[in-house]
């Protein structure tokens, strides 16, 4: 929540996926462009920030398949 960016992994309908997310909308467009991620798929969510209980505008991006990046 500080402009930075975070992977939250999660399973949908028996799929692991993931969403980069961060509240920095150019900085996770430009990561998305990096690693040839379709820009056009990004969407917007507000988060509530756990610090203060604020919501706060966040963008993310559901990452599977080859984009789903490997668990160290």
């Amino acid at each position: 929540m500080s402009g930075g960016l975070w992977l939250h992994r999660h399973v949908w309908k028996g799929r692991a996926m993931a969403h980069l997310v961060s509240v920095d909308r150019e900085r996770l467009i430009a990561v998305a462009r990096d690693i040839r991620f379709p820009v056009e798929r990004l969407q917007f969510k507000p988060l509530k920030d756990p610090r203060t209980g604020e919501r706060r505008d966040a963008w993310h991006f559901d990452l599977g398949g080859p984009f789903l990046p490997p668990r160290v």
